[in-house]
């Protein structure tokens, strides 16, 4: 389409400006108000598509935003540049991981740049730089140092297609990689890991102190999984002293007991297992060693394949409340790692026992008085029956005198228990961060000294498409000398997990100077804890909560005195843009590239379309309806562009009361705008900066006109409220205007007048089931009760009132709907 200016030529003009006079540099020691807004650093997967022009979009605005508020805004940009992706896609390219991710970095740079986002790129921090790779090494040998890694045989989910260990959360629902999707299978192997469990109960105290929102809020809680029981003993039904112990939430429906059930990998499995079981057992323990944990815990669902999660031991326990014998089974949907390895098994009270209980052929008995009607399990309050000397007690009073009884009966301890695991770190990879250990046959597990740092993988290495690590069987990285002896040693041939790398980066952003030492913790006080987070829901368990407990231990090991221990005080979690209904990514191959618009509506018209086209948080469906909207933003720009530059405008002496009216205006959309973006409602500020345009296009183009200062003063305003959204475009147009002087986003936010904002009258709609009857000037604050009044006694609404209002909504001073 033809444009009234040439899109290209005041882009490059104004990113090239922001780069070379560093507009947005900013020092440690500036002394304005700091802010810190930062977006995640990405993957350097090539340039940039949809995602991160949304999500940059949006980062962008806040840093501009805030700088024009008076802040110092501290807003960097980095690249987690080691893992999986990056090696992956090097060896289909036949390239070394450093060389290919290199020059994906550049590419993402240069989409990021034209996309008007500005950073100070003095601060670039990627993860696989020799100095990140020493300081990253550096916390590790600290957390080592206070106890926080260690090294331990466990049982681990190996992917055989990435040829490396998994974390859970890198486990699909289905047992697959996430990654390569591929069956992923348990190994047990020798794994470093992290410390994470002792910091459970802060981290989960703490998240309820965030701003964060609340369904990420509530993904963590349930990862760390705290919950409160009892363990005690099940003794073993042939009379010998064994005794299975378990652990539960709800001892007081323990006279509904009618099995017990331990995990495969349970150390009495094989003591509880007769002959006559013995094959059965066998086979669903090997089952089992093929699933991963977040498989084995899914939901039991009815028919199917239960009869073969679960098998019968041959042996029997003694439930200590009825004194029953009750079968002992063991099943695949029991986890080692939870509580005690094994479950006392109450089918009407759990949905995943009643399952298994009918498939089985097992009693059910309930302990709780269910609703009335109440089908199936329930797992909900009430009081007790068939419970002996519970019955008739409410569940708070029968679990406090069910734990009494197994404390003086069944070796009862109150217990805490919790989902989250340690962090398992170790990776069987070759790009990431080596750990820095060597084993030695004379002094064990030796610590790299730390003026040996950075420890760095070799260049000469060929990378084998099983994805196997070439750092096991390269003979110059292995062998070294013992740090304490002298004598021939091995070094860790493992890397780091890459969430190590991302745990910290947001410290080194602010402090990329200091040498000797991950950051200086005077320097990155000042800027902690960052105001602003922004990236995707995908991270909201293991990014975030990683990074949280890093924060919380780099304090208790001295590396961050006096930092907040929580690391982000306000989250915001984007939408995803899809197409056909999946997720745009370059695994699926439906990107859709920012450069095909660069040249046509520009950065500005493409960052005005992510910012108009919905709510922030909401995803994005990518049809051909969107190219029409982007077209869309780029025709309305031209209208700013025109109207800004007083073409077909009439210019009058002196002030009307349209002028004022048009002034109010300004002040009442300076209001809206800065509520909205405070809120995140970027959608609703575009709207309303666009209802505002039309009012200033409608009045300045009557046959009245306009008097040049208020036309001048009105379209200042427009030009500051678009800038921090369309950058460019108003540069260019604010430089025009008043050449020379300082650019519009060096300009300060303007600020509404209350007076100017208030309006003495507003319309108010009235509705009756949804439908427009009539409408009524009222005052802007009128209260819900006299709205509601007003529109049932107005006579335009009376005569459609065939009986008494079912319901009302006010919405003050908007709208009433009368719901007959």
């Amino acid at each position: 389409m033809a444009r009234p200016f040439s899109v290209t030529d005041v882009e490059r003009k104004w990113q090239a400006r922001w780069l070379d006079e560093g507009t947005y540099e900013v020092d440690n020691d500036d002394p304005r108000e700091r802010y810190y807004a930062l977006c995640m650093y990405p993957y350097p997967s090539g340039t940039a598509h949809q995602g991160h022009v949304r999500n940059y979009t949006f980062g962008d605005l806040v840093t501009r935003y805030q700088t024009m508020r008076g802040k110092a805004v501290l807003s960097p940009f980095g690249f987690d540049s080691f893992g999986l992706p990056a090696e992956n896609a090097a060896i289909k390219a036949n390239s070394h991981p450093r060389i290919f991710t290199e020059r994906r970095m550049e590419e993402l740079k240069s989409s990021v740049r034209r996309l008007g986002a500005v950073y100070d790129w003095r601060r670039e921090v990627y993860s696989h730089h020799p100095d990140y790779i020493r300081y990253a090494q550096t916390i590790f040998l600290k957390f080592y140092e206070a106890g926080l890694a260690y090294r331990a045989e466990a049982p681990v989910n190996w992917c055989p297609g990435c040829q490396t260990v998994l974390a859970n959360e890198q486990v699909l629902g289905d047992g697959t990689c996430e990654r390569s999707g591929d069956l992923v299978v348990r190994r047990n192997l020798e794994q470093w890991f992290y410390r994470i469990t002792d910091y459970a109960d802060e981290l989960l105290h703490d998240v309820d102190t965030l701003q964060w929102p609340e369904r990420v809020k509530t993904m963590q809680r349930n990862w760390i999984g705290r919950s409160e029981g009892v363990e005690f003993d099940l003794p073993f039904a042939d009379g010998s002293k064994n005794a299975l112990r378990v652990f539960t939430t709800r001892p007081d429906t323990g006279f509904g007991v009618t099995y017990a059930v331990v995990a495969p990998e349970h150390p009495l499995l094989d003591a509880l297992t007769t002959e006559e079981q013995r094959a059965a057992v066998r086979e669903l323990v090997e089952r089992a060693a093929r699933s991963s944990d977040i498989e084995r815990s899914a939901t039991l669902e009815a028919g199917g394949a239960l009869d073969k999660r679960g098998a019968f031991t041959g042996s029997y326990v003694v439930n200590p409340f009825t004194s029953a014998e009750v079968p002992v089974y063991v099943a695949d949907y029991v986890l080692a790692t939870y509580g005690t390895g094994a479950i006392m098994a109450v089918p009407a009270e759990d949905e995943r026992d009643w399952a298994f209980a009918e498939v089985h052929g097992l009693p059910i008995v309930r302990t709780v008085e269910t609703p009335e009607g109440h089908e199936g399990p329930y797992a909900g309050e009430g009081a007790h029956i068939n419970s002996g000397f519970l019955d008739g007690l409410e569940t708070a009073a029968a679990k406090e005198r069910a734990i009494e009884f197994l404390v003086e009966r069944a070796g009862g301890v109150r217990t805490v228990n919790y989902r989250l695991r340690d962090w398992l770190i170790s990776r069987q990879r070759f790009w990431g961060c080596p750990i820095p250990v060597v084993y030695c046959p004379n002094d064990g597990i030796v610590p790299v000294p730390y003026d040996q740092l950075p420890v760095l993988a070799p260049d000469d290495v060929t990378l084998e498409s099983s994805g196997q690590s070439p750092l096991a069987t390269h003979e110059g990285f292995r062998r070294v000398s013992c740090p304490t002896c002298g004598g021939e040693a091995v070094r860790e041939a493992d890397t780091m997990d890459t969430f190590t790398d991302s745990s910290w980066y947001f410290l080194r952003y602010a402090d990329p100077f200091s040498e000797g030492r991950p950051f200086d913790p005077d320097q990155v006080r000042p800027w902690m804890p960052v105001d602003q987070y922004i990236g995707g829901i995908e991270h909201a368990i293991l990014h975030l909560l990683y990074a949280r407990f890093y924060m919380k231990a780099l304090v208790d090991v001295g590396l961050a005195p006096g930092l907040p221990r929580e690391p982000f005080t306000r989250l915001f979690t984007q939408g995803m843009i899809r197409m056909d209904g999946t997720k745009m990514s370059k695994s699926k191959g439906n990107l859709i590239a920012p450069e095909k618009y660069y040249d046509t509506v520009g950065a500005d018209g493409l960052r005005l379309f992510h910012l108009f086209v919905g709510p922030p948080a909401d995803d994005v469906d990518w049809t051909d309806k969107s190219e029409e909207l982007i077209e869309g933003c780029g025709r309305y720009l031209d209208r700013v562009w025109r109207l800004c530059g007083g073409e077909d405008v009439t210019f009058h002496e002196g002030e009307t009361e349209a002028d004022v009216e048009v002034w109010r205006e300004a002040h009442r959309t300076i209001a809206r705008v800065t509520e909205d973006l405070e809120a995140w409602s970027y959608n609703t500020a575009v709207a309303a900066i666009m209802e505002y345009t039309n009012t200033l296009s409608r009045w300045a183009r009557s046959p009245e006109g306009a008097a040049r200062s208020t036309f001048t003063r009105a379209t200042d305003v427009l030009l500051q409220l678009l800038a921090p959204m369309t950058p460019h475009v108003c540069a260019e147009l604010w430089e025009q205007r008043y050449p020379g002087e300082k650019s519009v986003h060096e300009t300060t936010w303007p600020v509404a007048d209350p007076e100017l904002v208030a309006r003495e009258r507003v319309v108010m709609v009235l509705q009756v089931n949804g439908k427009v009857r009539g409408r009524v000037e009222v005052a802007p604050d009128i209260g819900a009760q006299e709205a509601e009044d007003v529109a049932l006694n107005h006579p335009d609404v009376v005569k459609f009132l065939t009986g008494e209002p079912r319901r009302v909504v006010a919405v003050p001073p908007r709208l009433v709907n009368i719901i007959l």
